[in-house]
C-alpha cells in the first residue's frame, strides 16, 4: 500500500514538474530561433535535449530531477557565442561539445574540486548576477518596452503599439502570479498572454504541423573555428558557468531531498546530459531550479523524472498550439528569471573591494557590451590586477590566471584584427 503511495506521488510530481518546466520549449525554441534554427526546429531540439537529460537522471540517478536547457547558458550561446563572434550554428555546437567535455572531465576526475576552489565566489556571483541583468536586457527588449535610441544608446519604446501594451499587460499578470506562488504560473503567463496578444492583434501564428526526420535533428558540430581563440574563450566561458551552475544546483537540491550522497552521480549525468546537448541541437541542459515544485510535491524516486520525461517527449505533438506563443507572451518570462539571478547581489562581499571591483565589472558590462563572453572577461582581467595592486599574489590561483590571459588575448587579437 505504501508502495503504491509513493508511487502515485512520484507520478503527480512528475506531471506537476512537467507543467512548471515545459515553457523552456517555447522559451527555448524561440532564443534558439534567433541563433539561426527554425522556431519548430528549435522546439524540438529542446525537448529532445530535456527527455533524453530527464530520462538518464531518472533511470540512472533515480532521482526526481528534471533537467531542461539553461536560463542564462542558452543566452550565451545565441547572443554571444554564435551573435557576436559570427559562428555558424554548427560551429556553436562545437563550442557546446568542448564545454561538455570539460564539464565531464570534472564530472569523473578531481578537476571538478580544483576549479570549485579556483575560481573566486565573488566571480561566480557576478557571472550569475550580470547573467541576470542580461536576460532582464533581452525581455524588455523583446517586449518593446525599451528600443534603440536615435540619441541615445536605448529609449523608451512606442507605448501606443498594440504589441508592447500586449507585453507590458502580461509583464504585471507575470509578476503577480510569480509574487502569488501560482503552481506553473510560468505556463499560465504563456497561455494568458498568447491571449492578450490575439485580443490587441498581435501576430500568433503557429506551425502548421510538425514534419520531420529524427535524423535531421542530430546535428555535428563544425570545428572550422577551432583555430580562433575567440572559439576557445568561449568553450572556457560556458564550461565554467556550466561547471558553477550545477555545483550550486544540485547542491541545494539534495540538501532539499536529504540526499546528498548522490551528489557525484548526479552531477556526471548531468554533464553527460550536457554534452548530449550538442547533439540534439541545443544550449547545455542542467537541473532546472524548479525542481523545487517536484521536491514539494513528494518527488522522492526517478519514477517522477520518468514521469516528466515522458511528457516532455509527447509535448513534439502539441508543437503547432505551443509555437503560437508570441514574444510578447514570452518577454515576462525571461524579465522574472533574470530578476531571480540577479538577487545573488545580496552575496557580493561589499566591504571587500578588491573582490567586488572584479565582479560589478562583470555585472555591469555584460548587458552593455550585449555580451556575456566580453563581460566576464572585463571581470577576469581586472581580478589579478586588483589583487597585484594590493601585493595579495598569492590569492591569485593558476586556473584563474590561466583565464584570465586567455581573455586578455581574445581581446589584444581583437584590437590587430585576428580574433
Amino acid at each position: 500500500m505504501q508502495q503504491n503511495n509513493d508511487l502515485k506521488k512520484d507520478i503527480v510530481a512528475g506531471i506537476i514538474g512537467y507543467l512548471t518546466m515545459v515553457y523552456i520549449v517555447v522559451v527555448n525554441g524561440s532564443i534558439l530561433n534567433e541563433a539561426g534554427l527554425s522556431l519548430e526546429a528549435g522546439m524540438i531540439a529542446t525537448i529532445l535535449a530535456s527527455f533524453a537529460g530527464t530520462m538518464l537522471m531518472g533511470f540512472f540517478g533515480k532521482l526526481p530531477l528534471i533537467l531542461i536547457p539553461g536560463m542564462g547558458i542558452n543566452a550565451l550561446f545565441a547572443y554571444s557565442i554564435i551573435g557576436n563572434n559570427g559562428f555558424s550554428f554548427n560551429e556553436g555546437l562545437a563550442v557546446v561539445w568542448m564545454a561538455g567535455i570539460l564539464f565531464m572531465l570534472t564530472a569523473f576526475t578531481k578537476m571538478g574540486v580544483m576549479l570549485k576552489e579556483a575560481i573566486p565566489e565573488s566571480l561566480k556571483h557576478g557571472i550569475t548576477i550580470g547573467l541576470g541583468f542580461f536576460l532582464i536586457l533581452i525581455g524588455v527588449e523583446k517586449s518593446g518596452i525599451i528600443t534603440a535610441g536615435e540619441q541615445s544608446v536605448i529609449a523608451i519604446g512606442d507605448f501606443t503599439s498594440p504589441s508592447v501594451i500586449a507585453g507590458i499587460i502580461t509583464l504585471f499578470i507575470a509578476i503577480y502570479l510569480f509574487v502569488k506562488g501560482v503552481p506553473a504560473n510560468f505556463l499560465i503567463t504563456m497561455i494568458i498572454g498568447t491571449v492578450i496578444a490575439m485580443l490587441f492583434g498581435v501576430s500568433t501564428e503557429g506551425a502548421a504541423s510538425v514534419h520531420f526526420e529524427f535524423s535531421e535533428m542530430l546535428f555535428m558540430p563544425s570545428f572550422s573555428a577551432a583555430s580562433e581563440i575567440s572559439f576557445w574563450v568561449s568553450v572556457f566561458s560556458l564550461a565554467l558557468i556550466l561547471i558553477f551552475e550545477n555545483m550550486g544546483i544540485l547542491s541545494s537540491q539534495l540538501d532539499m531531498l536529504k540526499k546528498t550522497e548522490a551528489y557525484s552521480k548526479s552531477y556526471r549525468i548531468t554533464a553527460t546530459s550536457a554534452l548530449l546537448s550538442g547533439i540534439f541541437g541545443t544550449s547545455p541542459t542542467v537541473s532546472g531550479a524548479e525542481n523545487a515544485a517536484v521536491i514539494a510535491s513528494g518527488g522522492r524516486t526517478g519514477k517522477a523524472a520518468i514521469t516528466a520525461g515522458i511528457l516532455f517527449l509527447a509535448t513534439i505533438f502539441i508543437i503547432p498550439w505551443i509555437s503560437m506563443v508570441p514574444a510578447t507572451a514570452i518577454s515576462p518570462i525571461l524579465i522574472i528569471v533574470g530578476f531571480l539571478m540577479a538577487q545573488n547581489i545580496k552575496y557580493l562581499p561589499w566591504e571587500q573591494f578588491a573582490e567586488c571591483i572584479p565582479a560589478l565589472l562583470i555585472i555591469v558590462m555584460i548587458p552593455f557590451t550585449y555580451s556575456i563572453g566580453d563581460g566576464m572577461a572585463f571581470g577576469f582581467i581586472a581580478y589579478p590586477i586588483v589583487k597585484i595592486a594590493l601585493g595579495k599574489r598569492k590569492e591569485i590561483s593558476i586556473p584563474l590566471l590561466t583565464v584570465s590571459i586567455l581573455f586578455f588575448a581574445e581581446f589584444v587579437l581583437k584590437v590587430i584584427g585576428v580574433s
